[in-house]
This record gives C-alpha cells, structure tokens and sequence, in this order.
C-alpha cells in the first residue's frame, strides 16, 4: 500500500508545465471538442448511425493521460472510445469514416462508433460490453510486463462498469502478480440516467481500489494538470515495477450518456456548475495569462482545428462502403499450429 506522503506526492500543484504542454493540450482537447460536437451535428442528420457516445467535457482525462504517457503503452477504453485516439494523434479522418461505417475507417467500416482501434498510437480499442475491457487491460498490461517492454496499460472504464464482477477479478489478479496497469474510473456522476449514489453504496469510488491494497486516490479530471500528475505518478510506479494504481477521474459529461439520451435526470443548475469548470476555458485562461499566446493565435488553431474536422467529413464522405466479401475477412487468424487442420 503505498503511504501517505506517496500519495500527497502526487496530488501536488506545485509542478510548472512548458508552454509547449500547455499548446498540446489546448489543441488536443480543442480537437476533441470539435471533433464530438460535430459528430453529434451529424448524427442529427442521420449520416452517424447506431450508437454514439460522446465525450464532451471530458477531454482533460484523455489529454492529461496521453501527455504523461510514452510511444508504446497501451490504452483502452469502454464504448466512448473517439476522443483518446485522437489525444494520442489518430487522424480525424479514420475515426469519422469509422463513424459513418466506410471502409476507409480505422476498423475497416466494421465496428463503428464503440469500436475504435489503432494499433499504431497502441489505442486497443472501444469495447461494447460495460466493463469488459477491464480484464482486457489487465492482460495487456501483463504482455507488456511479460515481455519485459516496459511499457504500460492504461484501462478506462466508467463509474457504472465499477459494479461489474470483472472489475473486482481484474483488481486482484493485477495486485496478485504485480501487473503494470493503471485503472482508470472515468466518473461523470451517472452510469447511463442513474447516478452513483443510487446504484453504489460506496460513492468514494477510489476507495474499491484500497480493498486490493492498490494504491488509488481521487484525481480533479476538470482540470489536465490533475490528471498529468497523477497518471504520471501512477506511471512511474508501475515501470518501476510497483504494480497496479487505480485513479478515480472526477469528471462530467455535457452531453447525455448516449444520443438517444435527452439527459432529464440532472438540473441546469447542475450542468452549468460542471460547465463553469470547463477544461478547455482553463487551459485557455492559464496560456493567456502567461502570454504563451494571443487571443488572435488561439482563434488560429481553433480555425485549423475546425478545418481539420471538417475535411474529416469530407473525406468520410466520399470514402466507399466496404465491399460485400468484407464480411468474411477479419474473422478468422491463420496460424501455424500444427494442431489446427486446413
């Protein structure tokens, strides 16, 4: 269990970030913004179809995590899964084709929305089935220590997954063998319409992580200095061979938990409390004040930024449908095995 001044360490506001972090994460963080905001626009209009989950508001949780990360860790993530391969630098283009099931999409047209891969940025994927990553990240993170990388996995999951069997067998498995993985609770406050306290008799959700003698504690995910520092924290633990952390990422959602979800079950009030705290505007405020740039160089990158995001529809929407015979690929692995007759 790691001890108290461990764990103060970490929570510290004390560390200074470069200007160029404070630019990643505007861009970033703009990006995902955008990105979702259109998404929704378009789902509207009936060119997004299915599921769709967005991740507005919440965009300090992917961008604070891909900036204390390095190149080959492992992400993954439950079904609101668009906005970290894009903090980790996957083209606009793939997700939003992806979205609008083509076959130049980054799952080949097959899995859209909840099923976002890139193997190159190591996103290992959305995941349909609440809390079914969650091993999953465990066994990644094991590879990794296996193979002695030393790299790591980061595993997202929402405050709702946390009353899943597979979360409690992943926590003791992954303390049982040292694993180098960091469990992520993304807790917006609601699991779908219901919320934490009504579901949970535990609403200190970092405290589930205790009862495995994994070190956890809860992390301010409205602001991405918060989260750089703790995942940063959790990171140097585990290359150092220290095992698995569990942070609990208090965040929120602007948006209801799905497209089909008008959000009835929280106040105004409630949601411009959450909105007054915004990521974004805070970052904004932070590089205005230490004249890292000008009013008039944000209004640029936010004119690239949407630029970008609209030449990702484009190119969505001219990419073709996958072919008919699609179906059949990907479904099966050749091996080797001598076991295994043709």
């Amino acid at each position: 269990m790691a001890k108290a001044t461990e764990l103060k360490k970490a929570k510290s506001t004390s560390e200074e970030f470069s200007k160029e972090q404070y630019m990643f994460w505007y861009e970033s963080m703009q990006m995902m913004r955008k990105f979702e905001e259109k998404c929704g626009q378009l789902y509207g209009q009936q060119k997004i179809k299915g599921f769709c989950h967005l991740y507005i508001g919440q965009e300090a949780c992917a961008a604070g995590a891909a900036s204390a990360l390095r190149k080959g860790d492992k992400y993954i993530t439950s079904y609101r899964d668009h906005a970290i391969p894009l903090a980790l630098g996957t083209s606009p283009n793939g997700i939003m084709a992806e979205l609008m099931a083509k076959s130049t999409g980054c799952s080949k047209g097959k899995g859209g929305s909840m099923h976002i891969f890139d193997k190159e940025v190591g996103f290992v994927g959305g995941h349909g089935i609440v809390g079914g990553q969650i091993p999953l990240g465990a066994g990644l993170a094991f590879a990794e220590m296996y193979n002695n990388t030393g790299n790591l996995c980061v595993c997202y999951m929402g405050d709702g997954a946390v009353r899943q069997g597979a979360f409690h067998e992943a926590l003791n498995m992954a303390m049982l063998w040292n694993i180098p993985v960091i469990f992520v609770i993304e807790n917006n406050g609601y699991a779908m319409g219901t919320s934490v306290g009504r579901t949970s008799n535990v609403v200190e959700l970092y405290t589930l992580g205790e009862s495995y003698d994994i070190p956890s504690m809860p992390v301010d995910a409205m602001t991405v200095e918060e989260v750089h520092k703790a995942v940063a924290w959790a990171a140097e633990r585990a290359r150092a061979g220290q095992g698995p952390t569990l942070l609990e990422f208090r965040t929120y959602r602007y948006k209801g938990h799905s497209m089909s979800d008008p959000a009835k079950y929280r106040s105004k009030e409630e949601l411009e409390e959450y909105k007054s705290q915004d990521p974004i505007e805070k970052v904004r405020a932070t590089i205005l004040s230490k004249k890292y740039a000008t009013e008039a160089d944000l209004d640029k990158i936010d004119e690239k930024i949407m630029a970008d995001v609209l030449a990702s529809v484009k190119f969505a929407e001219e990419s073709p449908y996958p072919l008919p015979e699609e179906a059949y690929t990907d479904v099966y692995m050749q091996t080797d095995y001598p076991f295994i007759k043709e």
